[in-house]
């Protein structure tokens, strides 16, 4: 009987023994393959996250910088400022030599060219944005307005004799015009200027977009 719990408990203590070096070899083995893991993964090259943006950098750069905006577009100026240039150049030009001449061109600026400009010869008297005062001292003019009576736009163009003194007609333009001609609206700017005997004036709303 006790050779045989002997044996037994010999046979027991064996199967343990095994039992437990198996546990240990997987132990072993598993820790030796999260190691590895670790390696590796500690040896990998990072890669910068910038350069995946390159790209789109580069395009918002372009669209500040206006570089790829083909509908950016800079502004001209006022109304009168625009129409005044054009009159330098028309005169300057000598492509016409009569204020109607001068003005058919004049509304033919990009400015107010969607306004159905009408142009009209006027004489020495009473003219629309002056009042009750006579403006005289021109041989030849010509007004250019908007067929539409409640825009606060009046232009003319004057001729003077030779040896004319434009200061003091443009002078007494000036002090002869009232802005508020109009009674229902009031022009922002009166734009007056010179050249040679030619004599730009007008009264309008310095955009006409709004």
């Amino acid at each position: 009987m006790k050779k045989s719990l002997s044996i037994i408990l010999v046979s027991l203590l064996a199967v343990f023994m095994t039992s437990c070096g198996s546990v240990k070899d997987a132990s072993s083995s598993a820790a030796e393959e999260s190691s590895q893991a670790v390696t590796v993964e500690e040896t990998l090259p990072e890669v910068p996250i910038e350069a995946e943006n390159d790209d789109s950098d580069e395009v918002s750069e372009e669209t500040e910088n206006g570089d790829s905006d083909d509908s950016t577009e800079t502004a001209d100026g006022t109304v009168g400022e625009v129409l005044l240039a054009d009159f330098r150049e028309i005169v300057k030009s000598g492509s016409s030599s009569t204020p109607a001449k001068i003005a058919e061109q004049l509304v033919t600026n990009h400015i107010i060219a969607d306004y159905s400009m009408v142009t009209m010869e006027v004489q020495e008297g009473l003219l629309n944005g002056f009042d009750n005062n006579e403006i005289k001292g021109f041989s030849q003019g010509c007004s250019f307005a908007p067929m539409i009576g409640s825009i606060p736009f009046v232009g003319y163009v004057f001729q003077l004799e030779d040896g004319s003194d434009a200061g003091a007609f443009m002078d007494t333009l000036k002090s002869s015009a009232n802005l508020r001609w109009n009674v229902c609206v009031e022009a922002d700017e009166m734009t007056c200027e010179n050249v040679d005997n030619y004599v730009f004036f007008l009264m309008s709303p310095k955009s006409l977009d709004e």
